[in-house]
């Protein structure tokens, strides 16, 4: 009788740890996406005014006032609540691979109190270590491929970069999913898919 229940117990461990291995990854993507909806959500009750003057932060850890920010301090902060510091992320990568970063306000190495707020930046950063996905055409039968936890950047008029977060709510007409974001009034959702020009889609981490 031992034996025999033994020899079940094996069979059964053989046969199902690879199923157990497999899902735990995607069942702990799922709480991240999850966690991060929830994040940003939470966001768009905080009073923020559009400001992003540099301004000196401590590191790691560190953050403009709370009651200023741009478009990228949405997506620090709604991060930070879900344990990824994305300042102290995007700097190490900086510091080790400063090449593959734009170059375009002319610094010769990072700099801890602004590399992360920059959307291009950001950019770089999740195509290096998350992963980069399709950007489609503005239309609806598109929109289903913009998933709850995503991240989506733009290009503004002006060639102002600018990135969301893609939440799991809805547009009226239940067509598209709505984004937070801070475009100038303070973390919004909005129904802002494919309002402007797509430059980029991410998945991190």
């Amino acid at each position: 009788m031992k034996t025999t229940s033994f020899s079940l117990a094996l069979f059964l461990l053989i046969c199902f740890s690879p199923v157990i291995a497999q899902n735990t990854p995607k069942k702990a993507a799922e709480d991240i996406s999850t966690g991060l909806v929830q994040a940003a959500l939470e966001r768009t009750a905080h009073q923020v005014t559009y400001n992003g003057s540099y301004r000196k932060i401590a590191y790691p850890g560190g953050d403009v006032p709370d009651n200023i920010g741009v478009c990228t301090d949405v997506v620090i902060r709604s991060y930070r609540k879900i344990g990824i510091d994305l300042q102290k992320e995007v700097h190490e990568d900086m510091r080790a691979n400063f090449l593959a970063y734009p170059k375009s306000w002319g610094l010769k190495r990072p700099d801890t109190n602004i590399d992360h707020r920059r959307v291009s930046n950001l950019q770089a950063f999740f195509r290096r270590h998350g992963t980069e996905l399709p950007v489609t055409k503005d239309s609806q039968e598109n929109a289903q491929e913009y998933k709850a936890g995503e991240l989506v950047t733009w290009m503004l008029p002006g060639n102002l970069p600018h990135i969301g977060i893609v939440t799991d709510r809805t547009s009226a007409d239940g067509q598209r999913p709505l984004i937070v974001h801070n475009i100038g009034r303070g973390p919004k959702l909005e129904d802002m898919l494919f309002r402007y020009r797509i430059t980029g889609h991410y998945v991190y981490p």
